[in-house]
């Protein structure tokens, strides 16, 4: 895919917007006035037949797949660190299942798709280096954003390799190490007191007043005074979720093209679960899959509104405690909810919540089979357990779970 010969595509400029409620469109803007999240008016589908997988060449990360992204059109506008193509893995191989020692440990029959070995520890990379891309396509100046601190640190340290002021905000608890790595990038971390909605509500308000007529005059979204920014939002900006969907196109590479039964990942805003939804979606519509998986979000049991809304508050909080083990998805009003629900239904997935008990045990799991992951990514394979005994995905189905974030993160 891309140019073989390494000349520089044909500039288009930025692609427009469009809301999927009332059809409006726009140069740019972070969220329709109708108030809904918009997406791109007409994101690309490759033409042809899908590569050879013993051919492709993925030298150039996730970006090996431009001919499927909405942004980066121009190579110089492209903001990486050489992200992508991530390590998938069968996750049992190697082990038996036995009893050591006191660790549990039985077998996963899945693969692992290893999200927390991009540059920053997690898979919010992905988002971070087309949504920074999109941000330099339009000349922006400064960006905020707000975060638990993964999709912060992403952001921050993109917005340093693309020379662009940031202003993450980030609830008063967050962990220092978290923390620390966005200083460290030049960004400014802003710390608000209160629920993970709060600090959103905050980062909204310092957006500035800006022009954002629709139309081809339009400016870049929140306007060009010298108090207004650009929100770089991991839950609201569509170029992010252009680069969340290129795990699906990864996980298919990587499986010749053949999308698995399953996919499960952790659920708060659906970044990657929705990622994976309109990536497969596409590859299928370009008939280099035959299939889009069924897809399962993981949420943490006491802040589930996904499971809320299917199951009822029982399911969503079935010991009665909220997993703050889990703090990556603590999200109780997710932007694109209904989207996500959509999805579930489109696929005939399902979501659970996960205690911080049972999250807390795969977490170790994970740990003593080599997996060095972070808290939150454990919701993920706990939840696959209660799958499998529910019979809702069968012993002999393929399924892939992405490991989202690093341990090291502390």
């Amino acid at each position: 895919m891309g140019n073989s010969d390494g000349s520089e595509p044909a500039a288009t400029g930025p692609r427009r917007l469009g809301c999927p409620e009332c059809g409006e469109t726009y140069r740019d803007r972070w969220g329709c006035r109708c108030g809904a999240p918009l997406d791109f008016a007409g994101p690309p589908t490759p033409e042809g037949a899908a590569p050879d997988p013993d051919a492709f060449d993925a030298r150039d990360g996730l970006w090996a797949f431009d001919d499927l992204l909405a942004v980066g059109d121009d190579l110089r506008d492209r903001v990486t660190l050489g992200e992508g193509m991530t390590p998938l893995v069968d996750a049992d191989e190697g082990r038996e299942p036995a009893v050591d020692g006191g660790t549990d440990r039985p077998p996963w029959n899945a693969s692992f798709k290893l999200e927390y070995v991009f540059p920053t520890g997690s898979f919010k990379d992905r988002g971070a280096t087309t949504t920074l891309t999109r941000a330099r396509e339009l000349g922006v100046e400064r960006v905020v954003e707000d975060s638990s601190g993964n999709a912060g640190a992403a952001i921050a340290t993109y917005a340093a390799r693309a020379g662009i002021a940031a202003e993450i905000y980030v609830p008063a608890d967050v962990k220092e190490s978290k923390l620390r790595a966005i200083r460290r990038a030049g960004a400014e971390p802003v710390r608000i007191e209160g629920s993970r909605g709060d600090v959103t509500d905050a980062c909204i308000a310092a957006l500035g007043e800006g022009d954002d007529a629709e139309g081809d005059d339009a400016d870049a979204g929140v306007g060009d005074g010298g108090d207004s920014a650009w929100y770089a939002s991991h839950a609201w900006n569509p170029a992010f979720f252009e680069g969340t969907a290129t795990v699906a196109y990864e996980i298919a590479l990587q499986r010749g093209w053949d999308a698995p039964d399953a996919v499960v990942t952790p659920l708060g805003h659906g970044t990657l679960f929705l990622g994976a939804y309109r990536g497969f979606r596409r590859l299928e519509r370009a008939g280099w899959v035959d299939s889009v998986p069924r897809l399962y979000g993981a949420q943490a049991a006491g802040v589930a509104p996904i499971v809320r809304a299917l199951h009822g508050p029982e399911a969503a909080a079935p010991d009665g405690a909220v997993n703050e083990a889990a703090d990556g998805i603590q999200i109780a009003e997710p932007v694109r909810d209904r989207e996500i629900r959509e999805a579930i239904d489109a696929t005939g997935g399902d979501a659970l919540a996960v205690t911080e008990a049972a999250a807390t045990r795969e977490l170790d799991r994970l740990h003593a089979a080599g997996f060095y992951t972070e808290p939150t990514c454990a919701v993920a394979p706990a939840a696959l357990r209660v799958l499998r005994e529910r019979g809702e995905i069968g012993p002999d189905e393929d399924v892939v779970v992405p490991l989202t974030g690093s341990g090291l993160k502390g």
